[in-house]
């Protein structure tokens, strides 16, 4: 199933993500890999050599998924996808403190609420077995 909705979604959002962290590498030169302020990327976004290394590892992650099959680009799709509805809540709670070792901002809260919802919707809710849709 090659035009499975999980794998699309994968290979889509790991390609992003790639690129936005090897993007990220450009604004963050000088900001320390752990500060907890960093260069914006895209004026809007603010990532650190960490945030950076993380975005390349999820998408790779993601596209590794999305090329192999359908069941690993189910289980990415929804494992990313809790992990970003995670850090999109508990972020709120991280920024303007010592623990934000991302430097996440208030935008990046909100796109990674954003990609847990497309993500965790996909992963959950996209191919089903056919005896559940039949039933």
């Amino acid at each position: 199933m090659r035009n499975s909705p999980n794998r699309i979604v994968a290979t889509v959002f790991g390609a992003v993500y790639v690129l936005v962290g090897l993007l990220g590498f450009a604004v963050t030169g000088g900001v320390g890999f752990i500060a907890t302020e960093g260069g914006l990327l895209l004026g809007v976004f603010q990532v650190n050599p960490l945030h950076n290394i993380a975005h390349l590892l999820i998408g790779a992650a993601l596209l590794i998924a999305g090329f192999a099959n359908v069941t690993a680009a189910k289980s990415v799709n929804t494992v990313v996808g809790g992990a970003y509805l995670l850090l999109g809540i508990i972020g709120f709670f991280l920024a303007g403190t010592a623990a934000n070792i991302l430097a996440l901002n208030t935008a990046d809260h909100f796109l990674h609420l954003a990609s847990a919802i497309v993500l965790l919707g996909v992963g959950l809710g996209a191919e089903r077995s056919a005896r559940v849709a039949t039933a």
